[in-house]
Parts: C-alpha cells; sequence; structure tokens
C-alpha cells in the first residue's frame, strides 16, 4: 500500500496538472470501489477551479474554489497518472479520468479497487469519518518526540503496532516503520510503556528522517507504486532492513542478520543485535 511518502510524492506531481486549473470533465468509468463513490460525484467537481493540493496521512485532498474537498485515497494499488487528453485509450483498471482545462488528463488506476474518493465541504473535513480519528502528521509541527511518548507511554502494545495505529502517527506504514525503528535502534518488540523520553526522541527524528528521505527518492517502487508521471520511486534501494531477511546488516559486526518476525499479521524486520 502507498504510504505516506508515495502519496507525498504523488500530490507534488499533480500540483502542475492541476492547481489553478478548472476540472473540464470527470468521467466515472467505475465507481464500486471501496466505497462507492457519492451519485453526484462529477457534478461536483466539473467546472469547479483546483485551488490547492494537501495531504493528510495517506489521504490526498484536492481544494476547489467553490469550499469543497476531494478526498482520495489510493489504496493498495492505485494510481494517478498525468497523460495527455488526446488520444488517450483508456486501460481495463482506469476507473476515473480527469480532465482539465489545460487538455491535461489524470487517471486514477486501481487494479484491485482498494482506493476511494469521496467530496466534502472543506470546512467539514475534520469532521469527516476518514480524517477525523487521525493521529498527528509526522511530518507536522504537532508530531513531535514529546507527542510521540504521550501517546505511547501508558500502552503494553508492542512499539511497532503503535506506530501502524493511525491514531497515534498517521501515515506511516510497514516500510518505513521498519525502517525508523531501525535507525533509532528500537526493537518492534519493546512495549511502548517501555519507551522513554530519550528514545521517544530519537524515534520522531528518525521517522522524520526516513521520510524525507524516501520523499526526496520519489517514493519506493515494490509493485504497482509509481510517481504522478508514471515514474518509479527508488527508495527501495536504501532499505536498511525491510525485505532483507536473512542478509547482513549493514551496521552490525560480522555475522549479525536481519531476521524477520510476524507482529499482527504483518512482516518485521529487524536487527536484533542492533535493536534493543
Amino acid at each position: 500500500m502507498p504510504e505516506l511518502p508515495e502519496v507525498e510524492t504523488v500530490r507534488r506531481g499533480l500540483i502542475p496538472a492541476l492547481e489553478g486549473h478548472r476540472l473540464a470533465s470527470v468521467t466515472v468509468r467505475r465507481g464500486d470501489l471501496r466505497q462507492p463513490l457519492p451519485v453526484d460525484f462529477s457534478d461536483r467537481l466539473v467546472g469547479r477551479r483546483v485551488a490547492r493540493i494537501d495531504r493528510r496521512a495517506k489521504y490526498l485532498l484536492v481544494h476547489l474554489e467553490d469550499g469543497q474537498t476531494m478526498i482520495a485515497h489510493l489504496g493498495m494499488s492505485g494510481r494517478m497518472n498525468i497523460a495527455p487528453s488526446k488520444g488517450y485509450a483508456p486501460a481495463t483498471h482506469d476507473h476515473v479520468l480527469f480532465e482539465t482545462d489545460a487538455g491535461k488528463l489524470i487517471v486514477f488506476n486501481d487494479t484491485r479497487r482498494f482506493g476511494l474518493m469521496d467530496v466534502t465541504d472543506a470546512d467539514r473535513l475534520d469532521e469527516h469519518p476518514l480524517l477525523r480519528r487521525l493521529g498527528p502528521d509526522p511530518l507536522g509541527n504537532q508530531f513531535s518526540g514529546a507527542s510521540l511518548l504521550e501517546a505511547v507511554e501508558q500502552r503494553r502494545s508492542p512499539i511497532k503496532a503503535l506506530l501502524l495505529d493511525q491514531t497515534v502517527v498517521a501515515g506511516l506504514g510497514n516500510i518505513y516503520v521498519c525502517e525508523s525503528l531501525f535507525r533509532a535502534g528500537i526493537s518492534p518488540r519493546r512495549q511502548g510503556i517501555n519507551i522513554g523520553g530519550a528514545r521517544a526522541d530519537r524515534l520522531a527524528r528518525m521517522i522524520r528522517d526516513v521520510l524525507a528521505e524516501a520523499i526526496e527518492a520519489g517514493g519506493s517502487s515494490l509493485r504497482d507504486y509509481v510517481q504522478a508521471s508514471g515514474e518509479l520511486g527508488y527508495f527501495q534501494h536504501n532499505f536498511r532492513v525491510y525485505g532483507r531477511e536473512g542478509e547482513a546488516c549493514a551496521t552490525a559486526q560480522s555475522g549479525h542478520v536481519i531476521r524477520r518476525i510476524v507482529q499482527s499479521n504483518r512482516s518485521t524486520f529487524y536487527c536484533p543485535q542492533c535493536q534493543r
């Protein structure tokens, strides 16, 4: 599933094609995504100018000039790619096509149909069911070692599971949690109640660093994800633990290897010697 760096990379790629432009047409080819598209989805978007594109956690927020906001989630396999509208032949899994007044086409393609889209009033975003329970964005001003410590210090769940809880911190997924814990030297098995102030500060800093590096690299392309331009991301070449079971740890002494365990039905990759 695309995580925060992938969604942020897509957001940045869409800005030149969408911001300041009107949506000349919105074609729904298939509306039965993870949740059905609103019946008036196209009517609420066509003719409106895109004021700006934001992101909250793993959600894209397309703000329109009339005070509405389109919420989009890429799901497991969703893509939003830019294509010239002239002569474009939709593919099987191209479910929604957005054409701008400048002749650009933004294509939402989703093989598994786990993505979703909705339209709501911008002044009610905080109340929307998809957004209202989200924790702080790890790249935002509300996230810090202190805020992280406050969220986990009374909980006995493993820190790995807590970081995947979107009410604790919003936007992290399996890849970047594994990478952040490794850089912070914290075992994924360590309980939240055993994360002290120094560890929380270090972990918050490493989360920000890993996310920033991943965004700079255009995200991680493992299966379906590509940037809005169609290019692959490259951060997968910088993984230090994720997907490296049995390989030598790059920072540990010779003979130490990356292990994989299963936590909450998700694979966790870590170095038992480096992470305590």
